[in-house]
């Protein structure tokens, strides 16, 4: 299988925000072609005339380095909220309002997709039915004023959280069945951390059922996990994936899509260190993914 990798601008947050300081480094220092877009290097609350020139100058950096840009994602700035699944319904209506606005910003830079998770709903709601047709309606929604915008697919990423929609195969299978013939189709983004949180899903935690999704995955997000946290490292600490394995068992089962690394670092954590982090786990996946 010929593997597409690139990277997620996460480890940009705070650090390299400017577009053209991001495109360079991830063009000239790691060699890549390919990003993934970070709404925490541009909030879409912003007013049309602070986030829209910014949104083109993210475009034309890209364009400048010869970047293409496979989705815009949402952050975890925005992640922090409850989003689509909020209990209360006017934080529900304003998360539909910031999914429309990263619509139209991903549009602005030229990203065909847009996406991230949905949501969460609150501890012990018991009946999740009604916030589930309510999601399949705010869904649609986003998908016709997605594809009014001009883009192609909308991303939904399943986290191992039982109050979030999907957090099971399952699940995900029956999303995109609900969601059939919607106005741009439905992507999962399935990450590695999630796939293998064991907490949740005991010694059942695993990449590879996640791979029965098929053409609905559109995305791979990379990273190394011990397995008892969502850890987002890089490539330069001891867990358990192997991205050679991951590529391997996509190719098995025919799923030829993007493997984009994911990583987070700590705020407080020296640039210089960050630095030698991401560039050293994006040399190592291309060393064993043989790029």
């Amino acid at each position: 299988m010929s593997t597409n990798f690139g990277i997620n601008l996460s480890f940009a947050v705070k650090r390299w925000v400017e577009p053209e300081a991001w495109a360079k480094l991830v063009a000239e220092d790691m060699d890549l072609q390919l990003v993934q877009f970070s709404f925490d290097l541009l909030d879409p609350w912003w007013e049309d005339e602070l986030g829209k020139p910014l949104a083109k100058r993210v475009q034309q950096a890209a364009s400048d380095h010869n970047l293409s840009i496979h989705s815009a994602f949402v952050g975890l700035a925005a992640y922090t909220y409850n989003a689509l699944l909020h209990p209360v319904d006017e934080a529900r209506t304003a998360a539909i309002t910031w999914f429309k606005r990263a619509i139209e910003r991903a549009t602005d830079m030229g990203a065909p997709a847009v996406g991230g998770p949905v949501g969460a709903v609150s501890p012990g709601i018991d009946d999740m039915e009604p916030h589930y047709a309510r999601l399949l309606e705010t869904l649609g929604d986003l998908c016709n004023y997605a594809k009014a915008c001009g883009l192609e697919a909308y991303y939904i990423e399943p986290t191992p959280l039982t109050r979030e929609i999907p957090w099971s195969v399952d699940q995900a299978q029956k999303l995109v069945s609900d969601m059939a013939g919607s106005a741009v189709p439905i992507k999962y983004a399935i990450d590695l951390g999630h796939a293998l949180y064991q907490p949740l899903y005991g010694d059942a935690a695993a990449f590879e059922p996640w791979l029965a999704l098929g053409d609905h995955i559109g995305l791979i997000h990379l990273q190394q996990t011990d397995g008892q946290s969502d850890s987002h490292w890089g490539f330069t600490r001891e867990g358990i994936v192997d991205p050679a394995k991951v590529a391997a068992a996509m190719a098995r089962a025919g799923v030829n899509v993007p493997l984009i690394l994911e990583v987070f670092y700590p705020f407080e954590l020296a640039d210089d260190a960050v630095y030698a982090d991401v560039t050293q786990s994006v040399a190592y996946c291309k060393q064993v993914l043989e790029l």
